[in-house]
Order: C-alpha cells, then sequence, then structure tokens
C-alpha cells in the first residue's frame, strides 16, 4: 500500500484549516448599531454608535421590525421579554433596557454587549410590581427566577411590522448581520426607529 508522502499531509491539513476557518468567517454574526446615513437601493450605510462607517447589503427577503414605546403598566405575566441588565455591588440587577421577544427567539441567559458587564435574560415575566420609585419584573428561567429592578427611563419597547420604506436616512437601526466570505455585511432583519423610539438593545 503506497505511503501518502508528509508534503501530501501538510497540504491536506492546510485545506483542511482552510476551509474551517472560511466557513467561521462565513458565519460570523455582527450587530450593528447605528444611525443611517445613506440608501441605495439593496445597500444601507450605518454610521455606528462608536463611529465606523459600515455598509449593510439588505438580503432580498429583509424583515423591518419598527420599535415602539411601552409602558411598564402593559408588560403583564406571561409576556416573553429580553431584559437587559447590570448588576449593583449589593447583587441587585438593573434593567437598561426591556424589549418585546417573538416567540421564536431562545430563551436563556447570555453575556451582553449593550453596556459593559452586562447581561441579556430572556424568558417569560411571572410577576410585575409597581410601587413610589419601585418597579420591579420577576423572570422564570429553567425553574429559576430572576428580579429586575426597572428604574424610570429605561426604554421598554415593542417591535411592529414594519417595511423597507421605514429605512430613513437618520433614524436608528440595530441589526444582526451576518459577515460574508468576502467579509461583506448582509442584514436579513433590521429593528429601526420611529417618533424618537429607538430599538432599545
Amino acid at each position: 500500500m503506497p505511503r501518502t508522502r508528509p508534503t501530501t499531509l501538510l497540504a491536506i491539513a492546510a485545506l483542511i484549516l482552510a476551509t474551517t476557518i472560511t466557513l467561521a468567517h462565513a458565519q460570523t454574526s455582527v450587530r450593528v448599531r447605528g444611525t443611517i446615513t445613506a440608501i441605495d437601493g439593496k445597500a444601507m450605510a450605518v454610521k455606528t454608535r462608536d463611529g465606523r462607517d459600515l455598509k449593510l447589503d439588505l438580503a432580498d427577503n429583509l424583515t423591518v421590525a419598527v420599535a415602539k414605546a411601552v409602558r411598564f403598566e402593559d408588560i403583564k405575566v406571561g409576556d416573553y421579554v429580553g431584559a437587559t441588565t447590570t448588576a449593583r455591588p449589593d447583587g441587585t440587577h438593573v434593567a437598561a433596557e426591556v424589549h418585546y421577544l417573538p416567540t421564536t427567539a431562545s430563551e436563556g441567559q447570555s453575556p451582553s454587549d449593550l453596556a459593559p458587564g452586562s447581561t441579556m435574560t430572556n424568558a417569560n415575566v411571572t410577576s410585575t410590581v409597581v410601587g413610589t420609585g419601585n418597579r420591579e419584573l420577576t423572570l422564570q428561567l429553567k425553574g429559576q427566577t430572576h428580579k429586575i429592578v426597572v428604574p424610570d427611563g429605561v426604554p421598554l419597547v415593542r417591535s411592529v411590522p414594519g417595511t423597507r420604506a421605514d429605512l430613513v436616512v437618520g433614524e436608528y437601526v440595530f441589526a444582526a448581520a451576518q459577515t460574508n466570505a468576502d467579509g461583506a455585511l448582509t442584514a436579513a432583519r433590521i429593528q429601526v426607529s420611529k417618533d424618537g423610539v429607538k430599538p432599545p438593545q
């Protein structure tokens, strides 16, 4: 049986590594937050919150969602929400924003890049408390409860269906764009501000 030459093995290994890197790169998701600076056919230019200029290719099946403010009193037991929180020194979790989620969004908890040290929790509401200077949500996640303080002024938002016509220069957007193999960014779903209400996450 003929032996495989070392150079051939190295070539095969290099090819596998390159393919793995390419696939990983192609599947990378990038969160884009910023203001629309231009719309040109199927592409949109965005000035990110950290000052970068990015171009997003708009997918043919693009879904647009418009941000709409809700009141804390509108949040009911059983609602499915996402809450970005930070922890105080005493361990209290304080919301930076709360938004309604579609039923297709995965339940769970993970680090958030909205603010340093923040955490995103996707879960159902099991109780709400409204008091003088004190508002709290309790979320149920995998058999555990998570109590969250929701200060006045924290963005509380629901997304409603929009259209490409809502993508207007000057509006603020949030998108989880996919990085293609060539480095280009493609967005299949974009949340956009309207009437001064921004996508909070």
